[in-house]
């Protein structure tokens, strides 16, 4: 569930009372000028955990890593 949006990403709770950052970078594979085109505070997204800082206990997480990759245009 979004937690909240910030201009560079969104804190998405991914357990009770665990949250980590989706960059804006890996919400869609396009380049997105806003987080709120996609994403606002309630929507139920779903992420996965690519990196867990062990010092900070920080998560990131993304989005787009559970999109298909578009094909590119010749």
């Amino acid at each position: 569930t979004v937690k909240s949006v910030t201009p560079f990403g969104a804190f998405v709770e991914i357990l009770p009372g665990k949250e980590g950052l989706l960059h804006i970078s890996e919400i869609e594979w396009r380049r997105l000028q806003s987080v709120e085109e996609v994403l606002k505070e309630g929507d139920q997204v779903e992420v996965k955990l690519i990196d867990y800082d062990q010092k900070s206990g920080k998560l990131k997480l993304s989005r787009k890593a559970l999109l298909p990759r578009p094909s590119k245009k010749s």
